[in-house]
């Protein structure tokens, strides 16, 4: 079997990651901040050659997508595996909300309870084999190849932690920053992290923007 490489990009910033509101499944668009981002991680991209671009088809990945396009020529696929995890009744909700409204469910949720949906959402459990099968089906679709995915949060939380070993229900010690570059392996020795959390390509933009 061959070895697929992915490099994944979380979306740009929305004013809902700004609020720490969670979004979940709600389609929320990039803030002014976040189409800079998305323009940013296209020029730090644009170096690299991928064989094919998928996105989750939500709105924030597909507006960080389209920004990716116009300076790599890649054409999105929309792919809902890629989608962030179902916080069912928690999603438009900030943490203090969630407190407040839902004291038990909260409490499952600091705690990582990894078969918890709050109410009709998904489980970690659940969105972590979603991903997983995602994940694995666009390598087996791809052997020996390079994509880009441009997805969410948590979608690059428990891939993380899968190319690592890394409990779900432990604490998350790692950064996902909006808009880094995350390359990953997927072969017959298993997933594994090659680059986590690069922005240099923000460093960069930032530093252009000050001249």
């Amino acid at each position: 079997m061959s070895v697929t490489r992915f490099c994944i990009v979380r979306h740009g910033e929305t004013d809902w990651n700004a609020e720490r509101r969670l979004q979940g499944h709600i389609d929320i668009g990039l803030n002014a901040n976040g189409l800079h981002q998305a323009q940013a991680a296209a020029w730090g991209l644009q170096p690299h050659n991928f064989d094919a671009c998928y996105c989750s088809d939500l709105l924030r990945t597909q507006e960080t997508a389209a920004a990716i396009a116009v300076v790599t020529g890649l054409r999105p696929r929309l792919e809902p595996g890629l989608r962030e995890r179902h916080f069912g009744l928690f999603q438009g909700r900030t943490a203090a909300e969630v407190e407040r409204d839902f004291p038990e469910a909260y409490a499952a949720y600091l705690a990582r309870d990894i078969d918890h949906p709050f109410d009709d959402g998904e489980s970690l459990r659940i969105f972590d084999q979603r991903v997983a099968a995602t994940v694995n089906r666009l390598a087996a679709a791809h052997p020996g190849q390079t994509l880009l995915l441009v997805a969410h949060g948590g979608v690059l939380d428990v891939i993380y932690r899968r190319a690592h070993g890394r409990d779900l229900a432990a604490p998350r010690d790692f950064p996902i920053p909006n808009a880094a570059l995350n390359w990953i392996s997927v072969g017959p020795e298993g997933w594994r992290v090659e680059v986590w959390g690069d922005q240099r390509h923000l460093q960069s933009s930032l530093d252009e923007a000050a001249r």
